[in-house]
């Protein structure tokens, strides 16, 4: 089972929607250099969600683009939300990640809920460490290898 990575995004602050960039680099055991989020030793350092789920927000009449609920990577082609804590995937030729958390709150502040009354990321953004660092884009592929 395999992806691409739609968009790379960030922000400088906690809080906002991030912005997609041309590429980004995952440190090691660090998440997206530049990110707000990132932190040395947290299960979460970066964020995932997979284009189908930001659809089914796009189906309630929302414009919604990459970044819109503060992911890091946007990726095409997985139902990410299926795999269980621990996968490892790889993205691109060497960064690996694993999957260290599904889901999370949605705090009451979020524009998204605010406007249609429901999130998507409390069941279907998932969240990774950073196993194996390296520079990745769009277009690069995303898949399961354990």
């Amino acid at each position: 089972m395999g992806g691409t990575v739609r968009a790379v995004c960030l922000s400088e602050k906690t809080g906002t929607r991030k912005e997609p960039c041309a590429e980004g680099v995952l440190r090691e055991d660090y998440g997206l250099e530049k990110d707000a989020h990132a932190a040395q030793g947290i299960a979460r350092q970066v964020s995932l969600l997979a284009e189908s789920s930001i659809d089914k927000m796009r189906a309630r009449g929302l414009e919604l683009g990459p970044g819109d609920f503060a992911e890091n990577l946007t990726i095409e082609g997985m139902e990410l939300f299926t795999l269980p804590v621990g996968t490892k995937l790889r993205v691109g030729k060497e960064i690996i990640l694993e999957i260290s958390q599904i889901g999370k709150s949605c705090h009451g502040g979020c524009e998204i809920f605010q406007a249609v009354g429901t999130c998507i990321m409390p069941k279907e953004g998932i969240f990774a460490r950073v196993v194996r660092g390296g520079k990745v884009r769009a277009g690069d592929p995303v898949e399961v290898i354990a």
